[in-house]
């Protein structure tokens, strides 16, 4: 896996939406793959959680006959945390302020997740 490539799909997503002060991808069982997170941040933690949230989400979907879980969001007094699916074995978590744009943030994230998804499928070059 490229670390330098998906850590620009991270920083790209931050600065092309206004008001994303942290992101995430794990793994779909919340171990942490890469963050770029504020100090305050524990990032394995939020990986774990957001594993958990997007879980049960995907049952919500599954149980409801919604189709394939995209993502959600949780909405808090200051910001939201959105969790997005990366195929079926990793997930980005998206955290923003009280001003960001979350229609704006679901449709810059939709691409960036399919490159984060081949970054992460890549196979790491011979002798790395």
């Amino acid at each position: 896996m490229d670390h330098k490539a998906l850590a620009l799909e991270m920083r790209g997503l931050r600065e092309q939406v206004s008001g994303i002060t942290d992101t995430a991808v794990a793994a779909a069982d919340g171990l942490l793959i890469a963050a770029d997170t504020a100090s305050g941040i524990d990032p394995e933690g939020l990986a774990a959680l957001a594993a958990a949230a997007l879980g049960l989400a995907r049952r919500t979907t599954q149980a409801t006959a919604r189709g394939a879980l995209r993502g959600t969001v949780a909405y808090g007094t200051e910001g939201c945390a959105a969790f997005y699916a990366v195929g079926d074995t990793a997930l980005m978590v998206v955290l923003g302020d009280e001003g960001v744009d979350v229609e704006g943030l679901h449709r810059a994230t939709r691409p960036a997740l399919d490159r984060i998804g081949s970054i992460l499928a890549a196979k790491a070059p011979e002798g790395v």
